[in-house]
C-alpha cells in the first residue's frame, strides 16, 4: 500500500535516555507490571477463539479464526467497527497475525480515578476491561501479543512484541490494522492544515508530494459519523495514544474495500524534512501505541469522552508539577516597549503570559542562533518587569535553532522565561516522535512549559509531561476559517488533545461574529489560550467599545467539571465548564442562524444564579459587524436557556451563584 519508492531501512535509533519515562512506559504497557485485577491465564492451541472486553454498552472483540486475527467494536448493540484486520509486517517480510497460535490469555478489570495537573475535569475516571492474548507466529516462532480495552467512552488496542527471556531487536515495516465502518459512514478527512472534507472512507483525497508520504491519506484524529446519525446514530473518533519510539499514524483508503481505512505508518516527516525512515527498529519487549476509538452515542457525548486518550497514556513522570500553570497568553510586537505594554495589558485583562513570537532573535528561517534578542528588545528588562507583575514570558523558537535544546532551554530558564513555543515541528517519523518527547522532557528538566506548533498531532503526552501544555496540528483560527470549520473541531481535532487555536476577537477578517470567537474560550479545550491574536493593547483602550472583554478577563483555561450540552458536528455545539462554583457556557453555530434550548439542570438545585449573557445582536453587514449585546437574568437548575445565535454566531454565558 505504500505510495513511495523503495527506500533503504534506517539503522536502529538510540533508546530514549530518560529513565523515568522508560519506567513509566514499561508500566503503562503492562510489560513487567502486575496483571489487571482478577486476571486468569490459560494455554490453548485452538484454531478458533474469541474474547470480548465490555464496559456498560461498549465492547471490543478479538477473534482468531483459521490462524488469522480480527477485531470489532460495538456500542448499544450497534456496530461501530465491523470485522477488521490486525497484524504487523516486519522488515524481513514476516507478517504477524495471519498464521498464529494462541498460547495464553489474560483478562481483568480496572476501576480507579486520578487527578490531572490541569484539564477538562478535576478528576478522571479510568475504568476498563482488558483482554490480553499472547500468540506465536507459526512460521517463525516469533512471540507477540494483542491487547484490547473497553471503556464506557470507547475502545482501544495495541500490539506487544515479546522477548524470549532476553531483549532482542525487531524491525517493523508496517502496521496492518484496519478500521471497517458500517455502510454509508461519512468521515471528516483533513491533512496538515487543510480544511475538513466530508467523504466516504474509500474516497480520502490523494495528497502528498515527492518528498512526503503520498496517497489517499488523512491525519488523526479522524471522526466518522455512522449512516443514521441524524436519528440518534453513533459518532466515533480514531486517535492514537502513548506513541513512543514509533512513527505517527495516518489512515488510508483501501482499494476495493469501500468502508475500510487502513493504518499507515509515516515514513517521511509531515512536510518532507529530514531522512526517510521506512522501518522502525525496536527493542523487545515493546508495546506499540494504542489505537483508540472514542465513541459517542450522541455527538455531545463524544466531546465529553475525549479523556479516553489520557487514560491510555503513560502516567505523569514529573515529581513536582507545582510550577506548571496553564493560562492565557498575549503575543507582543517585537520591541521592548511592546513587551512592557503587553505585561500591563496582561495584568489588566487577567492573562498569565506574554509571548515574543517569530523574529525576536532575527529572521527565523535564516537565523539559527536563538541565544540573543534583536537590538529592539531589552529582554532582561521585559522579563524582570513581567516577573514583578506576576506575568510569565514565552519565547518562540524555530526548529532550525534547536541544535542543542538542553543548552538553549537552560539559557532561557536563566533569563527567567516561563515557556517555549516551538515552530515548524513537523513530526511523522519515529525520529521526530523521539525528538518531541525529548524536547518535552528537556523543557521539564528546566521547568519550562512547551507549546509545539505546525504539523504535530496529539498522542496523550500532556499527561506524561504536563509541561507539554499545548500543540497546534490544526487549521488555525489565524487563517480565519469558516464557522463550519470551527464547529467541527470540538468533535474532531480537539478530541485527541489540547489545541492552540489563537482566538481572534474583534478582527475584521473574521468570518464569524465576535460572540462566536468569545464562545471558543469555553467550547474548546485550550490550557494555553492565546487571546487577542493580531492585536495591540491600544486597540482596547476604550473598553466601552469592546463589551466582550469582561468575559475574557475571567474565563479560565483549566476546569473542575465539563459538560457538553448539545452538538452536531459541523453544525453547532454548546459546552458548559465549571471552575469553582462558577460555570462558563459557550455556544457556537455554523453559517445557519439557530436557537438552542439548553436545560441548566447541571446547576446546583435550589441555588439562584446570575446569568451574564454575551449574545449576538442584530446581524450586521458581515458577521464581524454583528454587535455583542450584554444582558443579565436570574436562572436556576429548572431554567431552560434559549441561546439565540446569528449565522456564524455564538453566545457566551457566565453563571455565578447569586449572593
Amino acid at each position: 500500500m505504500r505510495a513511495v519508492g523503495d527506500q533503504r531501512p534506517i539503522s536502529r535509533r538510540k533508546i530514549l535516555k530518560h529513565a523515568a519515562l522508560t519506567g513509566a512506559l514499561t508500566a503503562a504497557a503492562g510489560l513487567g507490571a502486575a496483571r489487571p485485577a482478577h486476571a486468569t491465564a490459560t494455554t490453548t492451541a485452538r484454531a478458533t477463539a474469541r474474547a470480548t472486553a465490555r464496559i456498560a454498552t461498549t465492547s471490543v472483540t478479538l477473534t482468531l479464526r483459521d490462524g488469522t486475527l480480527h477485531w470489532s467494536a460495538h456500542r448499544n448493540g450497534r456496530t461501530v467497527i465491523d470485522t477488521s484486520a490486525l497484524g504487523l509486517r516486519l522488515a524481513d517480510g514476516t507478517v504477524l497475525g495471519t498464521d498464529v497460535t494462541l498460547t495464553s490469555t489474560h483478562r481483568g478489570t480496572i476501576h480507579r480515578t486520578w487527578k490531572p495537573v490541569y484539564g477538562r475535569n478535576a478528576r478522571v475516571t479510568d475504568h476498563y476491561q482488558e483482554h490480553r492474548w499472547n500468540l506465536r507466529d507459526n512460521a517463525t516462532g516469533i512471540r507477540f501479543g494483542v491487547r484490547i480495552r473497553a471503556y464506557r467512552t470507547g475502545v482501544a488496542l495495541r500490539y506487544v512484541l515479546l522477548d524470549k527471556g532476553t531483549p532482542t531487536t525487531v524491525a517493523i515495516a508496517d502496521e496492518l490494522t484496519t478500521f471497517t465502518f458500517p455502510a454509508d459512514t461519512t468521515v471528516y478527512s483533513a491533512r496538515d492544515e487543510n480544511a475538513y472534507e466530508l467523504v466516504a472512507p474509500h474516497a480520502i483525497p490523494v495528497t502528498g508530494t515527492s518528498t512526503t508520504d503520498n496517497g489517499p491519506l488523512t491525519d488523526l484524529p479522524l471522526t466518522a459519523t455512522l449512516a443514521d446519525e441524524r436519528t440518534g446514530g453513533l459518532i466515533a473518533c480514531v486517535c492514537e495514544s502513548s506513541r513512543v519510539n514509533f512513527p505517527r499514524l495516518m489512515l488510508s483508503s483501501v482499494e476495493g474495500q469501500p468502508n475500510t481505512l487502513s493504518a499507515f505508518l509515516m515514513e517521511h516527516t509531515a512536510r518532507g524534512t529530514g531522512p526517510v525512515e521506512t522501518t522502525t527498529t525496536v527493542t523487545t519487549p515493546f508495546a506499540t501505541p494504542w489505537r483508540a476509538v472514542v465513541i459517542g452515542s450522541t455527538h455531545a457525548e463524544l466531546v465529553d469522552n475525549a479523556e479516553l486518550i489520557l487514560n491510555l497514556a503513560p502516567e505523569n513522570v514529573l515529581d513536582d508539577t507545582s510550577w506548571i500553570k496553564p493560562g492565557k497568553v498575549f503575543r507582543c510586537e517585537l520591541t521592548t516597549a511592546a513587551g512592557l505594554a503587553g505585561v500591563d495589558f496582561a495584568v489588566a485583562r487577567g492573562l498569565q503570559y506574554i509571548e515574543y513570537d517569530a523574529g525576536w532573535y532575527g529572521p527565523e528561517f535564516t537565523t539559527v542562533d536563538a541565544t540573543s534578542p534583536i537590538a529592539a528588545i531589552d529582554m532582561p528588562s521585559v522579563i524582570s518587569y513581567a516577573a514583578s507583575k506576576g506575568i510569565g514570558v514565552f519565547l518562540y523558537v524555530n526548529r532550525l535553532a534547536l541544535t542543542d535544546a538542553d543548552a538553549l532551554f537552560a539559557l532561557y530558564k536563566s533569563w527567567g522565561a516561563a515557556g517555549i513555543k516551538l515552530g515548524f515541528i513537523n513530526d511523522g517519523t519515529r525520529s521526530m516522535t523521539d525528538r518531541i518527547i525529548e524536547w518535552a522532557a528537556t523543557a521539564a528538566h528546566h521547568r519550562l512549559l512547551i507549546d509545539m506548533h505546525d504539523d504535530v498531532r496529539p498522542f496523550g503526552f500532556e499527561r506524561t509531561y504536563p509541561n507539554y501544555i499545548s500543540l497546534e496540528g490544526v487549521r488555525g483560527n489565524e487563517q480565519f476559517p469558516t464557522a463550519t470549520h470551527n464547529v467541527t473541531l470540538p468533535f474532531a481535532r480537539n478530541i485527541g488533545g489540547p489545541m492552540d487555536y489563537t482566538i481572534c476577537y474583534g478582527q475584521s477578517r473574521d468570518k464569524t461574529t465576535n460572540a462566536h470567537q468569545m464562545a471558543m474560550a469555553a467550547v474548546y479545550y485550550q490550557p494555553l489560550n492565546f487571546l487577542f491574536w493580531y492585536d495591540k493593547p491600544s486597540k482596547y483602550a476604550n473598553t466601552a467599545n469592546w463589551p466582550g472583554l469582561p468575559w475574557f478577563n475571567d474565563v479560565p483555561v483549566s476546569w473542575d467539571e465539563s459538560r457538553t450540552l448539545a452538538g452536531a458536528i459541523g453544525e453547532y455545539v454548546a459546552v458548559a465548564r465549571r471552575s469553582g462554583d462558577t460555570w462558563y457556557l459557550g455556544a457556537m453555530t455554523n453559517e445557519t442562524a439557530r436557537t438552542l434550548s439548553l436545560p441548566l439542570s447541571f446547576l446546583d438545585d435550589g441555588t439562584p444564579y446570575t446569568a451574564t449573557v454575551y449574545a449576538d445582536g442584530e446581524p450586521g453587514s458581515s458577521p464581524f459587524r454583528t454587535p455583542v449585546v450584554v444582558s443579565t437574568a436570574t436562572v436556576t437548575s429548572d431554567t431552560v436557556l434559549d441561546v439565540v445565535m446569528a449565522g456564524a454566531g455564538g453566545q457566551a454565558v457566565v453563571l455565578t451563584p447569586s449572593a
